[in-house]
């Protein structure tokens, strides 16, 4: 629901409090406030130019979402890395998705196919990287990157089903962006959207979920191979 913006003032509480919530989440899930980090208050209200209140309220939405740690008498912490934790999140993630992408080929349209092509071809048409010799994070094609995934499961018929996927894309997003370097060099992921799309397509469902299921769990394997063998994040 759109909300009526006359009725709320462009600097007022709540509008302060969302801004806030809205950059620390990007900065937490781009890593650059690391995983265990304190979130001491003095930091964040000269970083963020905010005061104390919108920032506790924006902790607080950040923690009921498994980003941020509250502890008593201690304050906020960005919540540690825990590869038990990337593990259960792919693993729904799999179940979840897999289950959306069926429903989506099951009700596939025209339109939606369309789209997906549109998105598709976006994608592959953005560089990962804006630099071809060495890793340069390209905020572009993670843009395109997410919204191929939406298209591709969004035709399922469950917003609450959709949004529960954009929550796990979020959390493990988290993971993603510590070991991108990594992944970058040793991995075609074009070829893996390629696959995908051409299997929903064609109306595969069963194949379409395997690829995706697959694509997911060979980006775990990545990430748990190089942060398992980095010293482990403080647990905060």
């Amino acid at each position: 629901m759109i909300a009526d913006v006359t009725e709320r003032p462009a600097d007022s509480p709540s509008t302060r409090a969302t801004d806030i919530y809205e950059r620390l989440k990007v900065d937490i899930l781009a890593a650059r406030l690391e995983p265990g980090r304190k979130l001491q208050m003095r930091f964040l209200m000269e970083q963020y130019g905010a005061g104390q209140t919108p920032l506790r309220e924006a902790l607080n939405r950040l923690s009921a979402e498994g980003l941020v740690v509250g502890k008593e008498q201690r304050g906020f912490f960005v919540k540690s890395i825990d590869l038990e934790e990337l593990r259960e999140l792919t693993k729904t993630r799999c179940w979840v998705e897999g289950l959306a992408l069926r429903e989506s080929i099951t009700n596939a349209t025209a339109e939606w196919e369309e789209a997906l092509l549109v998105a598709h071809h976006r994608l592959a048409r953005t560089p990962r990287s804006l630099d071809p010799e060495k890793f340069e994070d390209n905020p572009d094609w993670e843009r395109n990157h997410r919204r191929f995934h939406a298209i591709l499961i969004g035709n399922c018929g469950s917003k609450s089903l959709v949004d529960f996927c954009e929550q796990l894309a979020d959390r493990l997003y988290r993971y993603r962006a510590l070991s991108i370097r990594k992944a970058f060099r040793s991995r075609k992921v074009t070829d893996e959207h390629d696959k995908i799309l051409n299997a929903a397509l064609a109306g595969q469902a069963d194949n379409a979920v395997a690829l995706l299921q697959r694509h997911y769990e060979r980006t775990a394997e990545i990430i748990e191979s190089d942060l398992g063998a980095a010293p482990s994040s403080a647990k905060g």
